[in-house]
């Protein structure tokens, strides 16, 4: 395993963050240090030494688990089976029920501690200091209890989180890019880079920095795409920072509920102050003077629940901000060193150096050619969709059309029935009507011929009235 020093280290004692081990660190300047590979391997760990120095452009050996010859060419999958798995954990969120244990073990113990000071009488004025605080904790009803019992529990939950913490600092130690390797990382030594982070200690290349490192080394390795390799890299960014800010989603509910628990001891000692008023029996003034003590008892349980909850939440917000600034920090060194060392050693062949005219138009034609293909693509699809739109709306139109025709054809022989039934009708009524005239000319033939030459005289027949007397 490779560290990297800084050039202030030099000549100081340092513990080894892969087997906790000491190490000297030479105290010759930082241009003549050793290489990585003189240094002594930590206990329990395999020196580097017997592994042979890369020659020429050769790729380095493939690590233990995993060993080949000298010079031997592997493909893409041979190297990916030859690796075996990566056994990612969760780099920020605690265990929550370890953290539980730990706040119980923890406020057992506190209380433990508190118990020899109890000095005066239940529901007595304290003797010194000591005797308050023991009675903070003991005789103010069950609810600070819950909020001693919350705070250890966040408590615990912020120390694991910052033992998570430090094994992140302790992986910023590795050097997780070897120079011996090449100065640059191209897709014939890129695999060579991912064995070694493979042959890291299993504890430490657990580690954001590791982990984002090597997705991004075989994201290069299978797409040889420096955009494609920086996008990936900005969206782990985000993927981490958001992890990390969803680790500290317990410890802010136990912000919110122990001022909460102060309120609802608060509420619960009035309650008891105002229903231990009897006021009675004024003349009674012993009934009166220990009715007032209920009363009193009663505002110090109110008081006192909720000074230890707003205690307790001051004492639990600096420490959870102190370490989610720091959990930033260590986020945004992740960040610089992967811009600042990964991504510029990282050469996928489109860079042309030295002003190669050739070089340059070859990359501008097949980038071209590129483009004209995805435009091509896109050309296609979009033809296709617009054929399949105008096929739809044919097929619309034509049964739009279909619909409207059976619908006229359906009115108009409804019209022609109508016109028909009624040209009937009165075909039939004039006829009717003609038979009955042609039957009364008839009978009024036969009147005649019978009438023959009589004639009809026709009487006058005079009005009776006033006036027909005076004449």
């Amino acid at each position: 395993m490779q560290l990297k020093v800084e050039p202030e280290m030099a000549g100081k004692v340092v513990r080894c963050p892969g087997c906790n081990s000491k190490l000297q660190i030479p105290g010759e300047p930082a241009g003549n240090l050793p290489p990585p590979s003189g240094l002594p391997p930590p206990s329990g760990l395999p020196s580097p030494d017997n592994l042979p120095p890369p020659t020429g452009g050769e790729a380095p050996p493939a690590p233990e688990s995993a060993p080949v010859s000298p010079g031997a060419e592997f493909s893409f999958e041979q190297h990916r089976n030859a690796r075996g798995g990566w056994e990612e954990t969760d780099p920020a969120n605690p265990n929550p029920w370890l953290a539980l244990g730990i706040g119980a073990v923890a406020t057992l113990t506190w209380y433990g501690a508190l118990f020899p000071f109890a000095k005066g009488a239940y529901g007595a004025a304290p003797v010194d200091t000591m005797d308050y605080i023991h009675d903070l904790f003991y005789e103010r009803t069950w609810v600070n209890y819950m909020e001693t019992f919350f705070f250890f529990w966040a408590v615990a939950a912020l120390y694991l989180k910052w033992q998570k913490l430090n094994h992140q600092k302790a992986a910023m130690y590795l050097d997780v890019l070897p120079a011996e390797f090449g100065q640059e990382i191209t897709r014939d030594n890129v695999a060579s880079f991912i064995d070694h982070l493979y042959s890291l200690p299993g504890r430490l290349r657990d580690s954001l920095m590791v982990n984002r490192i090597r997705k991004g080394l075989e994201l290069f390795e299978v797409r040889q795409n420096n955009g494609e390799v920086s996008n990936m890299m900005g969206a782990q960014s985000g993927i981490d920072s958001a992890r990390i800010g969803g680790s500290y989603s317990l410890v802010k509910v136990f912000l919110w509920a122990i001022p909460i628990l102060g309120f609802i001891g608060t509420v619960l000692g009035l309650s008891v102050a105002i229903g231990s008023i009897d006021l009675s029996n004024m003349t009674d003034m012993d009934r009166v003077m220990k009715s007032f003590g209920n009363v009193t008892s009663g505002l110090g349980t109110a008081f006192d629940t909720t000074l230890l909850g707003l205690v307790l939440a001051m004492f639990l917000n600096f420490p959870m901000n102190a370490l989610a600034k720091a959990e930033d920090d260590n986020l945004n060194n992740i960040d610089a060193y992967c811009n600042e060392v990964l991504l510029p050693r990282l050469n996928d062949g489109g860079g042309i150096a030295g002003g190669d005219t050739g070089g340059m138009m070859d990359t501008l034609v097949k980038a071209v050619a590129n483009a004209q293909k995805e435009f091509l693509v896109d050309l296609n699809t979009l033809s296709a969709k617009v054929m399949e739109q105008a096929q739809n709306l044919d097929k619309r139109a034509a049964a739009h059309q279909e619909r409207v025709d059976r619908e006229f054809a359906t009115a108009l022989n409804l019209m022609r029935e109508q016109l028909t039934a009624s040209v009937t009708d009165s075909v039939r009524t004039t006829s009717e009507y003609m038979r009955a005239m042609s039957s009364g000319i008839q009978s009024l033939n036969n009147v005649l011929a019978q009438l023959g030459e009589k004639q009809i005289i026709i009487h006058q027949v005079k009005k009776k009235g006033w006036f027909s007397r005076a004449e």
